[in-house]
């Protein structure tokens, strides 16, 4: 199918584009079933297929595993459809949906005014929709002998990130950990080399709740200088894996066996879960004065019970598409992901917090309108 407006995503995301054969969606699990009001229109297009065409989109690697999951279940259930992502982080996705590369994309932070007014140009007259696909924990992550969880403040984590903490037994990390053995290995900060959501959501954390450490404000680039850094979330992930000592933010589904840091609340100390975090997401509101189809959560980060580093990534989308096709496809895909069948095989594969019935009948409206013009 020729993509039309986006003809230049064959070209750009040839690369790297991660293609998923029909033959791997054999062992998926099989749709939920049972229908959410809002969610049905996704869920009907996944049951009865019949959708055909190639797209490509790219973004966030935090949604990596969810996207796999969801291109698999998507895919199995219209096999005459390709869906391609390339994971090049957020940055490159926001540009790439904004000048025609991707006819989707994911971001783990809202678009800006000038990537607003980028993909608006790209969209023509059905505008942007933009809705929280993904929602999971940010987990602070660690690499040390023998520790496999530790306690820390905000402020504590904030120093850790900013190089004034320097060894894992600083009296700032005991104090909150009394019983554990604690070295004096140095610590080693390893953060995200390129644009990144995930970065510009754990600066907000940071920024937010221990302002007078964290003094710079947020952006999807790291702002300490002389630190290790990786591209990527597996990068980050890998570097911080391969050497002792080290540290750093990730998605919580990637994690793997690497320690992490239940975060100070109020009076208490949150470990990351799924549940945690779609609780901060549940009581946080809508951001107001947005166009219609756009809907971006501002996040509460100081509620007791919850864990207030979570990442909510954002699935974009054109409510126009240049042909019939091509528009039906991106449709049927976006709906997919935002249904509650979409959302319960990202959890399953993620571990991410499906979205709450009461967001997902908010931006079904948006979804449904997407049509040719």
């Amino acid at each position: 199918m020729n993509l039309s407006r986006f003809t230049r995503a064959g070209s750009a995301v040839a690369v790297g584009v991660l293609a998923l054969s029909l033959a791997a969606c054999g062992s998926d699990p099989e749709p939920a079933g049972g229908e959410t009001a809002g969610s049905d229109t996704g869920e009907s297009m996944a049951a009865e297929g019949g959708l055909s065409g190639e797209l490509s989109g790219g973004g966030a690697s935090s949604q990596e595993a969810a996207m796999n999951a969801w291109r698999a279940g998507f895919q199995q259930a219209n096999p005459d459809a390709t869906i391609n992502y390339d994971p090049v982080g957020s940055g490159g996705g926001r540009t790439g949906f904004g000048d025609g590369s991707y006819a989707f994309a994911g971001s783990d932070a809202a678009l800006d005014e000038e990537e607003m007014a980028a993909a608006e140009a790209q969209c023509g007259e059905g505008g942007v929709i933009q809705f929280p696909g993904y929602v999971s924990p940010i987990a602070i992550a660690f690499n040390l002998d023998g520790v496999d969880s530790l306690n820390m403040s905000p402020e504590t984590i904030a120093n850790v990130f900013l190089g004034e903490i320097t060894t894992w037994n600083d009296e700032a990390i005991a104090a909150d950990n009394p019983d554990a053995e604690l070295p004096d290995t140095a610590i080693t900060v390893v953060h995200r080399s390129d644009e990144s959501g995930t970065t510009e959501n754990f600066e907000e954390y940071l920024y937010t709740v221990a302002p007078d450490t964290w003094t710079e404000e947020p952006s999807g680039v790291w702002p300490v200088d002389g630190q290790e850094s990786a591209q990527g979330t597996s990068g980050v992930i890998g570097a911080a894996q391969a050497g002792q000592g080290t540290i750093t933010y990730a998605d919580a589904s990637q994690v793997a066996d690497l320690g992490t840091v239940a975060v100070g609340v109020g009076s208490d100390f949150v470990s990351y879960s799924a549940e945690a975090a779609a609780e901060v997401v549940a009581q946080s509101p809508r951001v107001e004065g947005t166009g219609e189809y756009v809907y971006t959560i501002e996040l509460q980060r100081d509620i007791e019970g919850t864990y207030p580093v979570v990442l909510v990534s954002y699935t974009l989308a054109c409510g126009t598409y240049a042909d019939e096709a091509q528009a039906e496809l991106v449709k049927g895909f976006v709906s997919y992901i935002a249904s509650e069948e979409g959302q319960e095989a990202a959890a399953a594969a993620a571990g991410s917090a499906p979205l709450s019935d009461t967001i997902r009948q908010a931006v079904q409206p948006g979804i449904d309108a997407i049509a040719a013009g």
